[in-house]
C-alpha cells in the first residue's frame, strides 16, 4: 500500500521561521499584513516554552508545507469541558481546493476527541465567503448570536491604569 503524500505533524522550534512566513501569508490574504508585528524570537518563545500554551500543526504534502493550524484550549463552563479554539487555519493558495483544509480540521477534531474536548471553535472574516461556505459544508454552525470583542495591548494598559 502506497503511503499518503499528505501528513500533519506537530511543529517544533525549528519550524518558527516557516510558521512566521505562513502567518504573514495568511495575514496578507486577510488584508491584515500591517498588523503582524511579531518576530521569530517572540514567536518561538511564546509557542514553545509553555506546555499549556498554543500549539501548531504543520500540514505537508510530500514533505512540502501546504498550511498550518495554530490553536489553544479554551473552556466551556456550560459543558464543563475543554475546547479547542483555532486562532489560524491556513492553506497556501496553490494548495487550496484540494481538500487540505478539511484534512487539517479532521486532525484537529481527532485531537479534540482524544483530549475529551466538547467543541472546536474559530472565527472567520465576514467577507471570506469561500471559507464560510466550506465550514458550513462540513457541518460547522456560525454563532450569529455573539459579537467578538477585543482589548488590544494598548486598551489593556489603559484599562489597568484607569482602575
Amino acid at each position: 500500500m502506497k503511503a499518503s503524500p499528505f501528513k500533519v505533524r506537530n511543529a517544533c522550534p525549528d519550524d518558527t521561521g516557516l510558521i512566521l512566513q505562513m502567518i504573514r501569508e495568511f495575514a496578507d490574504f486577510e488584508q491584515l499584513l500591517d498588523q503582524v508585528v511579531t518576530d521569530e524570537k517572540t514567536l518561538k518563545h511564546n509557542l514553545f516554552t509553555d506546555p499549556k500554551g498554543p500549539e501548531v500543526l504543520i500540514a505537508e504534502e510530500n514533505n512540502q508545507p501546504v498550511g498550518f493550524v495554530l490553536f489553544f484550549h479554551n473552556f466551556s463552563t456550560f459543558l464543563g469541558k475543554k475546547g479547542i479554539n483555532i486562532e489560524n487555519l491556513y492553506v497556501r493558495s496553490e494548495y487550496r481546493g484540494k481538500g487540505y483544509g478539511e484534512l487539517i480540521l479532521k486532525e484537529i477534531c481527532e485531537l479534540a476527541k482524544k483530549r475529551n474536548c466538547g467543541r472546536v471553535e474559530w472565527c472567520v472574516l465576514d467577507w471570506n465567503e469561500r471559507a464560510i461556505n466550506f465550514y458550513k459544508k462540513i457541518g460547522a454552525v456560525p454563532m450569529t448570536d455573539f459579537t467578538l470583542f477585543r482589548l488590544t495591548e494598548e486598551s489593556i494598559n489603559r484599562l489597568i491604569v484607569k482602575t
